[in-house]
């Protein structure tokens, strides 16, 4: 009786150690075959294309379960990425980032920076900026950063003169200290600017909210001086800076199939400037 209940015990044991390791193996593959989930913010305009027509299919490849969700303001994407709704985010330049994210304290970080179209003046009205006559009605965006860029825009074109020693977001409209053409300026919600094209004198109209729009990009009087701060980044969380995620979309973005995207002469993208990393 004692032979038999040892080698009973010895059996079940062994059977019990067979399906543990069976479990575990089974668990391993599951959890190496499980589709990771990356959800980018963007704003509205052309940066949602570039995410689905030039990153998506890189992350993919590499076992990613890539979507879109599409932010009214640019405020909700920071917010949305600090919090976990979102993995990444792809929609504003680094002063924008880092103004943003220490005025909230937030744990977000720029990997790379991205093609992008530079702020522009539009006009129905005039073919040259050496038309523009006093008076003239300038229509420009609300939001800091984009307003701030506006002003920096039009003091480079000779309109104005803004306050020296401004954070790059930080200038508005009390920070003019001479407009000698005496530019009546407007500060309107940016998704606005396009339209308001029809009815000022100027529109200085950032890039994706003008391809929102259709606009001729061809057409604009001038642009914004792009440096590499006003180029549009890919955010994460800190903790997924030097994760195997956020190496995986730095290597997408640079990838040669990236570049073909950006480089395509049938798309959008051949206007917008390249990072020095190009």
């Amino acid at each position: 009786m004692k032979k038999f209940n040892k080698k009973f015990l010895s059996v079940f044991f062994v059977m019990i150690a067979l399906f543990v390791l069976g479990a575990c193996g089974k668990g391993d593959e599951q959890t190496q075959n499980e589709t990771k989930e990356v959800i980018f913010g963007v704003a509205p305009g052309p940066y949602g294309d570039m995410v689905t027509k030039a990153i998506k299919p890189g992350l993919e490849e590499k076992g990613y379960q890539v979507s879109v969700r599409e932010f009214t303001d640019y405020i909700q994407p920071n917010n949305a990425l600090a919090n976990g709704e979102i993995q990444a985010n792809l929609f504003q330049h680094t002063d924008y980032l880092e103004t943003f994210r220490n005025d909230h304290n937030l744990d977000i970080e720029p990997i790379i920076v991205v093609p992008t179209l530079s702020m522009g003046i539009y006009s129905n009205k005039y073919q040259s900026l050496s038309e523009l006559p006093d008076g003239a009605t300038v229509a420009i965006s609300n939001d800091p950063s984009n307003l701030a860029r506006a002003l920096q825009t039009l003091q480079d074109e000779g309109f104005i003169k803004i306050k020296e020693n401004l954070g790059a977001t930080k200038a508005t409209e009390k920070d003019i200290i001479e407009n000698p053409k005496n530019l009546e300026i407007h500060s309107l919600e940016s998704a606005t600017l396009p339209r308001s094209i029809e009815t000022v004198d100027i529109a200085l109209v950032p890039g994706n909210y003008a391809i929102a729009a259709n606009l001729d990009i061809s057409s604009a009087l001038a642009f914004e001086n792009q440096t590499e701060r006003l180029k549009n980044v890919i955010a994460v969380r800190k903790e997924d800076v030097d994760s195997q995620l956020g190496k995986d979309i730095i290597e997408v973005v640079k990838s040669d199939a990236f570049r073909a995207v950006m480089e395509d002469p049938n798309d959008i993208f051949t206007e917008f400037g390249r990072p020095d990393w190009w």
